[in-house]
Order: structure tokens, then C-alpha cells, then sequence
């Protein structure tokens, strides 16, 4: 039965994978890895679904445990491979195609991927041996002329590449690729009547590539065709809205013409793209005086001698510039600088050779900075049509996710329950609260959360009615304890209640005064603690959106009631949990780190946990364990990982 159940779970995980449910289809084989972690199929396969989704960190570790279990798979390294090819570690990716080729000599796909990547490690022989290989067995495949014609196009080869790409034309004449190929092979060889003629071809077969029309406004632009040559470069903006290049050659052309003003525009929109490029800032300092907007020159050219401090002309210009303003001091002294840097250009010459050596050391990358400016990037450019009604369909890493945490996890009659909530593998549940549920002393049952519902208004007026009821039994249940013995656990019920009343209704204050006596009616009431704890957060949250300063005494105490839960209920994972939400909030970051391992050790499918220390892990600039952690969560359901993978690869 459990080999029926393991296939049929497999089988319906590949249906999802073909459909394009990558989410959904790591959730299926999650379930054959649990029943049957000794198999080798469903590690790969989910290894598929996590490069669907830009995890390649996860994906890679799923291939090694695949290739543990069965070492004679060949698509196991293949699609390692494909990983390292991805994530530019190309000897691991030339070194897995051809193990895969050891148990797979003749498949066509292993060996042209393995002739991309050694013509990428300038393997050149080899590549084309590989390509000629298969050539030999199809040598009408346009496909493999297209490759060939991009190997030796890699090896600066131009006759050859011309020779592959025109073969590939005539083999596949309605191919876009075969013509922008050929296109940009004559526009290396200078030959601008046959490029112009294969790249109108390209754009007329349906090219969607920025850099056709790019190449063909070039062709345009030095033909003084310069209506055409916009209209190309616009085009090549609305493809490739991101792309400096498209903004930069459009802006020189806008200069040419006199259209300064938009000139400008361009420029500004490069320099947002690519800011440390300082032929932009070069430019657009030459449009500011043409527009007369001389202290922004100023500032341009003055960036320019701050990086490229013997650039002569940028200190003519900032003089022109200065001059303009009336600054005719400052004018004069940039003008002599200029003229003894002139003088003595033999001497600089020999230090900017030792400057360009040191320049071009790599530096190290500041996360913490790229934190905040990926938080902050351009929304909108994430924003696609969507292909799929469902949220978690197809490749949602390209689905807009905010760097934040996950919030805490608090107790609550409700929770949002969508398809997406569901897929998380969260054990929400604990056993102390089971109890108490199963007592039924509660108008409805606690449940673990990080997505409370927002109630309506309909649902408001139930629960202030429920307040009001609950104060009438109180006050009985009150009357009647001091009357006679008995009675503590109706009472610390009823104060219960009323507690998550007030919270359910955001009167924190009132909650946690109820809840304390909850607590001391019930000293075994633990996860009363936990309640008390996450609304004191409530109350620090508001008091910090309104601008208040936060008491350090105030997070102590709410600290301190998660570490009383811990020390009566070691296993209680979601107090660590959010424990170690509080100390990130309080940037001790290794302390946090530490916490949510806890909570992990207890609760090996804790999603939140994994979500929120692999964005720690990356804040402290531990990229590596903390695009593993976030793949972890990815599998486990938080499907806005794929796009911080994504982002942060």
C-alpha cells in the first residue's frame, strides 16, 4: 500500500510539475520524502520545481541527495549542471554533463550543454567537438548551427560564425534568432547593408530583443537616418525598461538632434540604472550647460575629477561652468589645474596605469546597504500580467516579496485560511493547547497563527456582545468564590475568555490585565504567558507607529514571560520563535539566529523559522547559509521566498 501511495503521490507531483504548480508539486514530493527518504526520484524532481522557481541553492542540494542515493542517474548531474551553469560555476557544470554522459553517451541535450559551457570556459575544441559530433548525426538542424555559429563567435571567429549563422537561416528561415545572430556577426564585420537587411528580417519574424533594435538604430543613427534610429531606440526602452544602455544611446541621440531636455532625461534615467558609469554623468554635465543649468554641471563634471582625478577635459568644463555662475576664481584655478596636468601627462600616465590596477581589485559587497535598496526597488518592474489565476502557480519568484520578517505567531479564534496558508508545513499546534481545547471552556478553540483574520463589523458587534456576557459571569463566578471553595478554574477560564475577547477587538490593555489574572487563578496556564507577551508586542508596536519611545524595561518584562514559557515547556517552539523575532528587532542578530535554531530543533517543518534566520543570515552577510534557509522555507510552503532567492542569488 505504501509503494501504491508513494507512486501515486509522485505521479500527481510530476502532473503539477508539468502544469506549471512548482509549488505545489514540492509539497507532493515533501510527502514521498517523508514515507520513502532512500529514493532518488523525488529529490531530483524537486529539484526541477526549485530551479522553476530561481532556488538553485536548494535545487543544487536536492541533486546531492539524489545523486547519494543512486550514483548511476544520469539526470541527477544533468541537472546539477544545469545548475552550476546557472550560477556561473562552470568546471562543476562541464564536469557533471560529462558525468552524465557516462551513463548517457548519445543524449543529444547532455552534449550541447556541455559544448555551451566549454565554450564559455574558452574550451574552444572541445566545444566544437561536441557540436560537430552531433552535426554529423543532424546535420539539418538549424538549432546546431546556431549553437556552432555561437561558439566560434565566443572565439572571435567571425568567419566561421558568419558561415554557422547563415547556415542556420537557410535551414530555419522564419527563426528571429537565426537572423539577429547573422545580423550582429555583419555589423562586426562592418558590412552595415547586409546587417540592416537581417536584423529588419529579425524584427519582422516577431523579435522581442531590445539589442536588435538597438543594433539597427545604431545602423540608422550612423546613416543620419535619425527618425528611424529613435524610433528603434524606443522600442528598445519599452522592451528592456531596465536596461541603461537603451536610455544612453537614445540620450546621445536626443543630444544630436537638440532635444535636450529629453536628453536629459535619458541620462538621469541611466545614471538611476547604472550610477557608477561616469561617461553618463559626462554627458548629461554636457546637456546641463547646453541648458544653461550650470551648478548641476558643476556637480556632474565634479564627480567625474572625484573618480578620474587627471580627466583634463572635466576640469575645462566645470571652469566653463563656474564662470557662468560668476564664480571666476574657481574658474581660473580649474583652468591652471588643467593646464599643469597637461604639462605633465608622462608622469600621470604612469599612475593611472597604477591606479587602474588597484581600481580594478573587487570590493567587498556591503549587504546590509543592499538589504534596504532591495526593500526599496522599483515595485513596479516586478509587476507582471499574471498567467495564472492562482497566486502559486508558475514562477511566482517573479511575484513581488517585501524584505521582512514573518510576524510572530500568536493564539487566536481565527486565521486566514487560503491555498496559500495551507501549504505551509508549520506545526501549529501544541499539545498543552490541545488540552485545554478539548475541555471546552472557551467559546471557540485556540489556534497557532501568523495570519489573523480581519474581522467585519458584524463580527465586532458579536464580540463587545461576548464581553458583556463574560463580565456578567465573571462577576458571578466572582461572588460565588468568596462564598465558598471552588470555582478557580471556571474563573480562570471566564478571565481567559474575556482576554482574547479584548485582543480579538485590539484592546490590548484590557487583555493583558485579564489574562495576568487568568495566570494567577492557574499557575499552570502557560501559554497565558505566551498570550501576555505577544500583546505587550501589540502595544510596543502601536506605541512605536505613534512615534513614542520604546521603554527597555517593557521589552524585558514581555522577554521575560517568553522565557518563563520556555523553562515550564522546553517544546513550546513558538516562544523561542518569537523570542527571536524580539532580539532581531533589537538588532542582536546572533541571539536571534540562536532562537530560531531552537525553535527549528523542536519543529523541523517551522517555515516562519527558517524564512526569518535565513534573512537574518543574509543581513549579517551570510549569504550562503541564508539562501539555503529561505529555500528551506520555499519547500515548506512561504512561496515568497523564491523571489528573495531570486533577488539576492
Amino acid at each position: 500500500m505504501a509503494q501504491l501511495n508513494t507512486d501515486r503521490i509522485t505521479s500527481i507531483g510530476r502532473n503539477a510539475l508539468y502544469f506549471d504548480d512548482y509549488v505545489l508539486s514540492i509539497q507532493y514530493f515533501n510527502q514521498v520524502i517523508k514515507l520513502k527518504p532512500y529514493l532518488s526520484e523525488p529529490y531530483l524532481l524537486r529539484a526541477i520545481a526549485k530551479i522553476q522557481l530561481g532556488d538553485y541553492t536548494g535545487a543544487e542540494m536536492d541533486c546531492n541527495a539524489a545523486i547519494e542515493r543512486n550514483p548511476f542517474q544520469p539526470g541527477a548531474y544533468y541537472t546539477r549542471g544545469y545548475v552550476y551553469r546557472l550560477t556561473n560555476q562552470l568546471e562543476k557544470s562541464e564536469k557533471d554533463f560529462s558525468e552524465a554522459l557516462i551513463f548517457a553517451p548519445e543524449n543529444k541535450t547532455y552534449i550541447a550543454m556541455r559544448a555551451d559551457v566549454r565554450g564559455e570556459l574558452k574550451l574552444f575544441d572541445l566545444a566544437l567537438s561536441d557540436i560537430n559530433h552531433l552535426l554529423n548525426r543532424e546535420p539539418q538542424s538549424a538549432s546546431l548551427h546556431f549553437e556552432k555559429g555561437s561558439i566560434c563567435l565566443r572565439n572571435n571567429d567571425t568567419i566561421c560564425a558568419l558561415n554557422s549563422f547563415t547556415r542556420a537561416t537557410e535551414l530555419d528561415s522564419q527563426n528571429a534568432s537565426n537572423w539577429s545572430a547573422l545580423g550582429l556577426v555583419q555589423l562586426m564585420q562592418d558590412n552595415q547593408d547586409a546587417a540592416l537587411e537581417s536584423l529588419t528580417k529579425s524584427i519582422n519574424y516577431g523579435s522581442q530583443w531590445a539589442g536588435d533594435y538597438m543594433n539597427r538604430g545604431i545602423i540608422y543613427y550612423q546613416r543620419h537616418n535619425y527618425r528611424g534610429a529613435l524610433a528603434d531606440y524606443d522600442k528598445a526602452v519599452s522592451l528592456s525598461p531596465e536596461d541603461m544602455q537603451c536610455y544612453y544611446n537614445r540620450g546621445m541621440l536626443r543630444y544630436e538632434v537638440g532635444d535636450y531636455n529629453r536628453s536629459l532625461e535619458d541620462f538621469t534615467k541611466a545614471i538611476d540604472l547604472e550610477p557608477s558609469k561616469m561617461e553618463i554623468y559626462y554627458h548629461r554635465g554636457l546637456v546641463e550647460l547646453q541648458l544653461r543649468q550650470w551648478e548641476d554641471a558643476v556637480k556632474d563634471f565634479e564627480k567625474i575629477i572625484e573618480h578620474y582625478p587627471y580627466f583634463i577635459p572635466a576640469y575645462y568644463l566645470t571652469a566653463q561652468a563656474e564662470s557662468s555662475l560668476g564664480h571666476d576664481k574657481k574658474a581660473f584655478q580649474l583652468r591652471q589645474k588643467a593646464y599643469n596636468l597637461e604639462m605633465n601627462k608622462d608622469s600621470i600616465q604612469s599612475l593611472q596605469t597604477s591606479m587602474q590596477l588597484a581600481q580594478s581589485q573587487p570590493q567587498q559587497r556591503d549587504r546590509r546597504k543592499e538589504f534596504s535598496a532591495r526593500a526599496a526597488q522599483n515595485q513596479e518592474a516586478n509587476e507582471e500580467e499574471k498567467k495564472y489565476d492562482s497566486e502559486t502557480r508558475g514562477t511566482i519568484q517573479k511575484q513581488y516579496a517585501d524584505v521582512i520578517n514573518e510576524p510572530n505567531i500568536v493564539l487566536s479564534y481565527y486565521a486566514i485560511n487560503n491555498s496559500a496558508s495551507s501549504l505551509r508545513q508549520t506545526n501549529y499546534s501544541h499539545a498543552t493547547t490541545d488540552a485545554y481545547n478539548r475541555k471546552n471552556l472557551l467559546p471557540a478553540s485556540l489556534r497557532f497563527t501568523t495570519q489573523e483574520l480581519a474581522l467585519t463589523a458584524e463580527m465586532v458587534d458579536q464580540h463587545f456582545t461576548q464581553i458583556a456576557t463574560l463580565t456578567q459571569q465573571i462577576d458571578m463566578l466572582e461572588t460565588m468564590s468568596k462564598q465558598q471553595v471552588g470555582h478557580t478554574e471556571q474563573l480562570s477560564a471566564a478571565y481567559l475568555a474575556r482576554a482574547m475577547e479584548f485582543a480579538v477587538v485590539q484592546d490590548y490593555s484590557s487583555a493583558i490585565d485579564d489574562v495576568t489574572k487568568a495566570i494567577l487563578k492557574d499557575e499552570e496556564l502557560y501559554f497565558g504567558y505566551f498570550c501576555r507577551a505577544n500583546w505587550r508586542y501589540k502595544l510596543l508596536e502601536y506605541k512605536r507607529a505613534m512615534g513614542e519611545q520604546i521603554d527597555g524595561a517593557e521589552m524585558e518584562i514581555m522577554l521575560r514571560d517568553y522565557d518563563y514559557v520556555i523553562t515550564h515547556l522546553p517544546d513550546f517552539s513558538f516562544a523561542y520563535y518569537n523570542k527571536a523575532n524580539m532580539v532581531c528587532m533589537q538588532q542582536d542578530f546572533k541571539a536571534a539566529i540562536a532562537y530560531y535554531t531552537q525553535a527549528i530543533l523542536i519543529d523541523n517543518d517551522f517555515a516562519e523559522a527558517y524564512f526569518n534566520r535565513g534573512l537574518t543570515y543574509i543581513y549579517i552577510n551570510e549569504v550562503e547559509k541564508g539562501l539555503a534557509d529561505l529555500s528551506k522555507a520555499g519547500e515548506l510552503g512561504i512561496y515568497q521566498a523564491y523571489n528573495l532567492i531570486s533577488r539576492f542569488q
